[in-house]
């Protein structure tokens, strides 16, 4: 298993691999016309090269020289010197596997280094990657409903002391 930076040339595989990773993750937790709507918003690519212009670090993960997921961080409070971890999506076929724990502390490392104290996150309150966050540390730090362009994210906000 590779884990790499993704530069402008892989927000295409950035791209289809959100749309693969969605549909079964968001499916029965999320409307399709939220999903449909999400992917269009957050992952096309211009979304994508807006968000790396933006000062979000991308990171891919391969296996065998196939990308089967990825990440993003930024830092969202220099002052307080908390980095949040912005995305984090693995095939399913990768799920349990361990990916996803790599690449957390693949990010904790990269922030630390950056002179973070606390990595946080967010996540959909009815997603089960909630339940591997808690296993991994993160524990909640408040319970959030945001209004987003109509569509109303229920989310924890977890966090990690680094």
């Amino acid at each position: 298993m590779v884990i790499r930076q993704a530069n402008l040339s892989d927000i295409p595989t950035i791209s289809r691999l959100a749309h693969e990773i969605w549909w079964p993750t968001y499916s029965g937790v999320i409307s399709d016309e939220q999903i449909i709507f999400m992917l269009e918003k957050i992952y096309s690519e211009q979304a994508l090269q807006s968000q790396m212009e933006e000062g979000v670090t991308f990171l891919i993960v391969e296996r065998n020289d196939l990308p089967v997921g990825f990440a993003a961080y930024s830092c969202t409070e220099p002052e307080n010197r908390v980095y949040k971890l912005e995305k984090l999506y693995v095939l399913p076929s990768e799920q349990g596997k361990g990916t996803g724990r790599k690449l957390i502390m693949e990010i904790a490392e990269i922030v630390k280094v950056l002179g973070a104290k606390i990595l946080e996150l967010n996540v959909n309150r009815g997603n089960k990657a909630f339940h591997f966050y808690k296993k991994l540390g993160f524990e909640i730090y408040r319970t959030v409903d945001i209004t987003y362009h109509g569509y109303l994210l229920n989310d924890y906000i977890m966090r990690i002391s680094l």
